[in-house]
């Protein structure tokens, strides 16, 4: 559930574009999009005659550049980027774009994803002398740049990523060139657009929308694109097997973006059809859990006949609940975010549509707010399998003693407060994506596409006092 503290937390979304007078305007535009992607802190940097400015800071986008002069951004190439931390802390030295100077020149970089062998690389490099200057695993991948020979930035980069192991979707700004990069597993998404003629890269499709783009297809997994004066050329190293986030489909992305050639929505509604045949239940009303488990609760209603009602309301306007400083305050954040429509649920069983069950806070109090609105019962049902393993490729659930469901579902049960609860098969999952047998599906089945090491916290990189 989106908004919610009890669900995930993904890491980023990027946005860039070359070659097109007003870029940062058209970043800012396209960073609005992705806001859903991380709301810890935003920035864009811009290219103009040969130098790069950056403007970032903590909070939404609108609070970073609420006095935004466009004087102080003009150029036309840029690379922007919207922040939830997944490694090193939400502090201002760790927003991005990160800006180096290279020997080659200088370099901005923006990182969705986690590289998990990170803390060695790091160890390597402090004992060659590297000095870093942030808490993130992206500054690893401009250190591993800055040490090569090779002629251009990007066969610097494809050297630095032959010696990174984990989840990116990176994009790079320098005085030549825009370059992006996408894991040779594809677990992060990155997509390539077309404005006016003029390349553009974004996290999801949602964004080409709002600045009036085309999608022209989705960079492959392994593949590094460089965009210069030259146009747009394709390179990397492919062929490992693909592992794209299996989760985008069921929470990460926007509704309205098109993942891997699936419609979200469509995905989404599919889901709560073959939930409604799976985990049938006598009741009289379904509700979704806004805003990301609204399309699957339609879809179970479809299915099973039941009224979909609009049951719990959220305001729009207050910000993420997973930032507040203790648990009580989160609690009470959910009470300020959601309130229930006693209309719909009063006097009736209720099927509550979740997309996941994470730490469990947050559907136990939503399962409670129901009951306390006259609902006679609640059974929950939830679109994806058991989250019973830890992410660490690019969200924020690399605790597993936070995870509810590693305990069954008697014990989750009997934690949320529900009168059922069933989940969608991970089967069911899979093929309602139409992806199945190349999704990345290890927080419900460990089974993980690259191997993860030690060392893989979210301060591990953090400076020790």
């Amino acid at each position: 559930m989106a908004p919610l503290e009890d669900g995930p937390r993904e890491k980023c979304g990027v946005f860039g574009i070359w070659g097109l007078p007003g870029a940062a305007a058209v970043t800012y535009r396209g960073l609005t999009a992705l806001q859903h992607r991380g709301q810890e802190s935003a920035g864009i940097t811009v290219l103009r005659d040969g130098r790069l400015s950056t403007l970032k800071g903590m909070g939404l986008l609108s609070h970073v550049f609420s006095s935004w002069n466009p004087e102080e951004l003009l150029g036309e190439s840029a690379i922007g980027h919207v922040r939830y931390s997944t490694t090193g802390r939400s502090e201002p030295q760790n927003a991005q774009p990160l800006v180096f100077r290279l020997p080659a020149g200088p370099l901005a970089l923006a990182h969705n994803g986690n590289i998990v062998n990170a803390a060695r690389l790091r160890r390597r490099l402090e004992d060659q002398g590297a000095i870093f200057q942030t808490g993130t695993d992206t500054e690893i991948v401009a250190h591993l740049m800055a040490r090569s020979k090779a002629p251009s930035a990007r066969v610097a980069l494809e050297e630095a990523l032959a010696e990174v192991q984990g989840a990116y979707a990176l994009l790079l700004l320098t005085p030549h060139a825009l370059l992006a990069a996408r894991d040779p597993h594809g677990i992060r998404p990155l997509q390539l657009g077309v404005l006016e003629g003029r390349p553009v890269l974004a996290s999801e499709s949602c964004a080409f929308d709002a600045v009036g783009a085309q999608t022209v297809r989705d960079v492959a997994p392994g593949e590094v694109l460089e965009i210069g004066a030259g146009g747009v050329t394709s390179g990397g190293a492919r062929g490992a097997r693909e592992a794209f986030c299996l989760f985008e489909y069921i929470y990460f992305a926007r509704p309205d973006s098109v993942v891997d050639g699936r419609s979200v929505y469509a995905v989404r509604k599919e889901l709560g059809r073959r939930l409604a045949k799976a985990a049938p239940v006598e009741a009289d009303v379904v509700v979704g859990a806004p805003e990301a488990s609204i399309p699957a609760a339609l879809g179970y209603a479809e299915a099973s006949g039941l009224p979909f009602e609009l049951g719990l309301i959220k305001n729009r306007y207050l910000g993420r609940t997973f930032i507040q400083p203790s648990q009580a305050l989160r609690e009470e954040a959910v009470r300020l975010k959601l309130n229930p429509v006693r209309d719909v649920v009063a006097g009736r069983r209720v099927v509550l549509v979740d997309d996941s069950i994470v730490r469990g806070t947050t559907a136990m109090q939503l399962v409670r707010m129901l009951r306390e609105a006259g609902a006679t019962e609640v059974h929950l049902r939830v679109t994806a399998p058991p989250y019973r393993h830890p992410c660490f490729y690019g969200i924020d659930t690399s605790v597993a003693e936070e995870l509810v469901a590693r305990g069954g579902v008697e014990e989750v049960l009997r934690a949320v407060g529900a009168d059922s609860l069933a989940y969608l098969p991970l089967e069911e999952v899979a093929e309602a994506t139409g992806h199945a047998g190349r999704l990345c599906d290890a927080c419900f089945t460990g089974r993980y596409p690259i191997p993860v090491a030690g060392g893989t916290g979210k301060f591990e990189l953090e400076a020790q006092p």
